[in-house]
């Protein structure tokens, strides 16, 4: 697999579910389901699954995964795995395909779209030329 937007995207969307897609549990699912949506949990689940044989069976992906699951905000841990996951894409065809098929239908179902963290953004296209206010410098009156 090329060095795509696909990877980036995947990390972004993956990281504030990776602490619960690591323990993997009834209660993450019911937890996720009413954080993110439903669809959005159900894609999760259904990325890490294909991803996670791979990932577990090489320690420096594992270790990127566990350290973005501890810190989904912390961007360097998202680039380290960012490029643990290019390098399994890049190794295994064939999953490196199932992932880009799962993602291409979540998009075309408008699924990918989440904003975890306070003051964060989410956009489900594209925003180029745009001015994005977040509101953090504009005077509330009462």
């Amino acid at each position: 697999m090329n060095d795509t937007p696909l990877i980036p995207q995947l990390v972004q969307f993956l990281a504030p579910f990776l602490p619960y897609l690591l323990k993997a549990g009834e209660k993450a699912a019911e937890e996720m389901g009413r954080k993110f949506g439903a669809e959005a949990w159900e894609l999760a689940q259904a990325l890490w699954a294909k991803l996670r044989p791979k990932v577990e069976a090489k320690s420096a992906a594992l270790e990127a995964a566990q350290d973005v699951g501890a810190n989904p905000q912390d961007e360097d841990a998202q680039a380290t795995l960012r490029q643990q996951l290019k390098k399994l894409l890049a190794e295994d065809q064939a999953l490196a395909a199932d992932i880009a098929r799962l993602w291409g239908e979540a998009r075309a179902a408008g699924v990918t779209v989440v904003a975890p963290g306070h003051r964060s953004v989410a956009v489900g296209g594209s925003v180029i030329g745009s001015t994005i206010i977040t509101g953090d410098r504009n005077k509330v009156e009462r």
